[in-house]
């Protein structure tokens, strides 16, 4: 069973509604609630589900498949999740007992237990018969995958069962189908679908035992949950925050990564103000500051991003960053070569003063070789530390350049501009 298409309407009324979010969620249709619920963000949805007495999301939860209601369990209280569990039947109470052992963020935890299994040598009558109590256990038509001595061997395509029945054996028909460690993480779940395109995963425990599958639906939820979550990050804001929070909902996810970002600007205030007397000297310095730094800090946002979607593909990590980092700082360098002969061309011609441009062109390599070994390399260590890098890396980056770019460009002023 597919989840039902929700208008995207009733997912907009809901978020708008701020302090009646519940009462709108509640004129939903009952057969509705679960999927709304799934489609809502975070906040949206914990605020609901607290207000829901037991009994209520008891039944939302009856509506689901087991691997979509592990996804509210999982958010909520154990002793909660526990006694909403023992509400369910027999059947989903234990696939769901099952899903909730397993950590969320692994293979397991996204996987789903719809599927069957059948031997080598099985005739199609036999697995049709398989296939029609699991559809009226479940309501859902099963994967088929084959084992042979309790191995994986591949999957029999659905498709197939249309064209062939009887004392016909499934042998000729089976195909190869990826599969991924129960423990693996999301990234290598992600790597798998990528390097095996394909409609499913399957998942495998210790012993090589069929536990459950992943189906390509699941992954883009992953990826769509992955994305709002890299995209909030970079602009620094909670990625539980949505456009219909309230004012002050809006403060109290924003305010301390901007007093941060505030204290690093006081950095790089104090590096200018060491450099007052050459400044007053000089005041064409005052003109060219927020280029060298403001170049710096786009360079470093490019690197940044480019780091980060290698981090979310799981195609890198500190421990092989090694030659990203030199090929990011090559270009960095080659880039900063590039836009210092530009910068330096205008001081000569338009400020006659060679010497200034001279400057200018060091200084511009010297904050872009800054900016990519900032961009490449920071991401990756607040990854190691268990952060967030895209919101934890841009207040660090943007502070390197900024303090490094003015202590370069000024320093080199002090000493060669006369």
């Amino acid at each position: 069973m597919r989840s039902p298409i929700i208008d995207q309407k009733i997912i907009d009324s809901i978020k708008k509604a701020r302090s009646k979010k519940f009462e709108v969620f509640m004129t939903t249709d009952d057969s509705l609630k679960g999927f709304v619920l799934l489609a809502l963000p975070a906040q949206s949805r914990k605020q609901i589900v607290k207000s829901l007495d037991n009994s209520d999301l008891a039944k939302i939860l009856t509506t689901l498949d087991p691997d979509k209601a592990t996804d509210i369990l999982q958010e909520l209280p154990k002793h909660r999740a526990k006694h909403l569990t023992d509400s369910l039947n027999g059947d989903a109470k234990e696939k769901v007992e099952l899903l909730l052992s397993f950590n969320p963020k692994t293979a397991a935890g996204l996987m789903n237990l719809d599927y069957i299994v059948a031997p080598p040598g099985t005739h199609f009558e036999d697995l049709s018969k398989d296939i029609e109590e699991h559809e009226k256990r479940t309501g859902k038509f099963p994967s088929i995958f084959v084992i042979d001595n309790g191995k994986l061997v591949g999957e029999l395509p659905g498709s197939v069962l249309a064209m062939h029945k009887g004392k016909e054996k499934i042998d000729a028909h089976i195909k190869r189908v990826p599969h991924i460690r129960y423990d693996n993480d999301e990234h290598t779940v992600i790597d798998s679908f990528l390097k095996h395109p394909h409609d499913k995963v399957v998942v495998l425990d210790e012993n090589e035992d069929i536990i459950g599958v992943i189906h390509s639906d699941d992954l883009l939820a992953l990826l769509n949950k992955k994305r709002s979550s890299d995209l909030y990050g970079l602009a620094g804001v909670n990625r539980e925050e949505n456009s219909s929070d309230t004012m002050f909902a809006k403060v109290r996810y924003r305010w301390l990564w901007l007093i941060i970002n505030l204290g690093t600007a006081f950095m790089a205030a104090s590096v200018v103000g060491m450099y007052e007397g050459t400044i007053s000297k000089f005041t064409l310095l005052a003109v060219y500051m927020p280029i060298v730094a403001g170049m710096g800090g786009n360079a470093a946002t490019q690197t940044l991003a480019v780091t980060v979607r290698g981090i979310v593909m799981n195609e890198i990590s500190l421990k092989n960053s090694f030659k990203y980092i030199i090929r990011e700082i090559g270009a960095g360098v080659i880039n900063g070569l590039i836009n210092g002969f530009l910068v330096a061309m205008v001081a000569i011609f338009i400020n006659k003063n060679p010497m200034l441009g001279l400057v200018l062109a060091i200084a511009m390599v010297s904050n872009l070789f800054i900016a990519a070994f900032a961009g490449a390399l920071i991401p990756l260590i607040m990854k190691k530390l268990g952060k967030d890098p895209a919101t934890s890396a841009t207040i660090f980056i943007t502070t390197c350049t900024d303090v490094g770019g003015f202590f370069v460009f000024l320093s080199l002023a002090q000493m060669m501009l006369k």
